[in-house]
């Protein structure tokens, strides 16, 4: 196991589901590669998740000497974050929940094996 470097984005406004089906599209890939795929995604979600990797990268960089070229994604994870309370009214005097759910978005980087 060799070098690991993270990023943990946190309290992002968006359920986690949604962050969840893009950060499964750059697991395991090189990092100038997910970025480049992230940038012309139509998903919202696409934005938080590429600047938690550009933070995961620039750490290598300021922190261990790393270029970003030769890292990848060992792992992604969305999380859950708290989930705000409101409520509606609804019929008859009734009141409709509504669940306003939040994500943590984790990155972890690791060096590239030259095989």
């Amino acid at each position: 196991m060799g070098l690991e470097i993270r990023a943990v984005e946190k309290y992002i406004p968006m359920s986690p589901h949604k962050v969840r089906l893009v950060v499964d599209l750059v697991r395991e890939r090189p990092v100038d590669e997910a970025l480049a795929l992230l940038r012309f995604l139509p998903q919202a979600a696409a934005k938080p998740v590429s600047k938690a990797i550009e933070s995961a990268a620039a750490n290598a960089e300021d922190v261990h000497g790393l270029s970003k070229s030769d890292l990848y994604i060992s792992s992604i994870a969305a999380d859950v974050g708290p989930t705000m309370k409101r409520f509606r009214a609804g019929a008859r005097g009734r009141a409709k929940p509504i669940l306003k759910r939040s994500s943590h978005i984790t990155v972890v980087l690791s060096e590239l094996e030259e095989a």
